[in-house]
């Protein structure tokens, strides 16, 4: 059994992705990593909001970013957080048929 932090640690990270922005910010960064301008307009929320929404997800661990020049590039810092999606399309399907 896991300690009682590991627990608190999950949560965090669960509550971070409990949010259809972040969710769509998470997959918008699958297959590279995009400034907030890009995930604004992808998105469709402002800049400020979509700014938010990475910090929850820097600060849950779930992406990470770099400076280069003017711009900051966000991406998956881990990329198997992919294999939660691919676990709630199942869930989804799993319902769908009963």
């Amino acid at each position: 059994m896991k300690k009682r932090g590991d627990y608190r640690q999950f949560a965090k990270i669960h509550r971070a992705l409990a949010n259809e922005a972040r969710l769509m910010i998470v997959e918008s960064l699958e297959k590279r990593e995009r400034t907030v301008g890009e995930l604004t307009k992808l998105i469709g929320l402002d800049q400020s909001t979509v700014s938010k929404h990475l910090s929850i997800l820097l600060s849950a661990g779930i992406v990470d970013n770099r400076k280069q020049a003017n711009n900051v590039y966000y991406r998956l810092l881990i990329p198997c957080v992919m294999d939660m999606f691919s676990c709630t399309m199942k869930v989804l399907e799993k319902r769908r048929s009963l």
